[in-house]
């Protein structure tokens, strides 16, 4: 074990689940490792934060009944010894696209840790879709195998280079395990977005068809993209920064300008 460094681990589908179970074992064999995790699944809560939350003794480290962002903060602060790194994972579907950055638990912990300014990787295993409801498929801990070596050789390697002085945080999605281990493929978030709502009587069903096109035959997602990248059996890391950029106009600096005089003429 390399003493000198100190992982802290979390996720959004509950301490658990088999993915953080996975990474657990793998990562400890390189480091230390303090598990704060939420108690229950949080999936798709974005960067929601409590105020006051509970916590309870875990056989893997800490089980917080918050939000992914609460564990960081609760593991950064207070819960365990200042890490060198974040983990967020390994979360059971991938977090692939522009539009799922602010609402996965997953990717929120690790952005979380950005502004904290400790670097941060969140790894999520895409499992392709079929007829089995999401939450009724059940992985087993070598179905990780994949995610856990990559997050691994990153955990191992990249705080060694100056790579997180340019990236606050990796979004990495990998595909299921094959034979040979899967390339690497440096990717930029889809844009692509498909969420539609269809109303029944008092019920608005949300439907999300972007995974309805992930054939690699044919993903209409462009070379370069994670969406592609993970379609095509290999692994995508997106390198990604926090906070979000600001970008000023001189359009909003005009409207910004005539904002008062404008009030006023209504007000007459």
């Amino acid at each position: 074990m390399n003493d000198a460094r100190e992982i802290l681990l979390t996720n959004d589908d509950g301490i658990d689940s088999t993915g953080i179970r996975a990474l657990h074992d793998a990562l400890s064999e390189r480091a230390n490792v303090t598990v704060v995790a939420p108690a229950n699944d949080q999936s798709a809560c974005g960067r929601s934060i409590s105020h006051e939350v509970d916590v309870r003794e875990h056989e893997l480290g800490y089980a917080v009944d918050g939000t992914p962002a609460d564990c960081v903060v609760a593991g950064l602060s207070e819960l365990g010894p200042e890490p060198d790194m974040v983990v967020a994972g390994c979360n059971q579907g991938a977090n692939l696209g522009e539009y799922v950055l602010g609402r996965s638990g997953t990717i929120s912990a690790a952005v979380e840790a950005a502004f904290f300014d400790v670097p941060a990787i969140a790894t999520s295993l895409y499992v392709p879709v079929d007829d089995t409801p999401f939450d009724e498929i059940d992985l087993t801990q070598s179905d990780f195998e994949e995610a856990t070596r990559v997050t691994s050789y990153l955990v191992e390697h990249a705080l060694e280079t100056e790579l997180f002085e340019h990236a606050a945080y990796l979004n990495v999605n990998v595909p299921l395990p094959d034979a040979d281990p899967a390339p690497i493929e440096i990717t930029e978030p889809s844009k692509r977005y498909e969420m539609g709502a269809r109303r029944d009587g008092d019920v608005i069903h949300l439907t999300d068809r972007v995974w309805e096109s992930m054939d690699p035959e044919s993903i209409p997602d462009p070379d370069g993209t994670d969406r592609r990248a993970v379609a095509e059996g290999r692994i995508s890391i997106s390198p990604l920064t926090a906070p979000h950029s600001t970008n000023h106009h001189e359009i909003l600096e005009a409207l910004a300008e005539t904002y008062l005089e404008t009030v006023a003429a209504a007000d007459r």
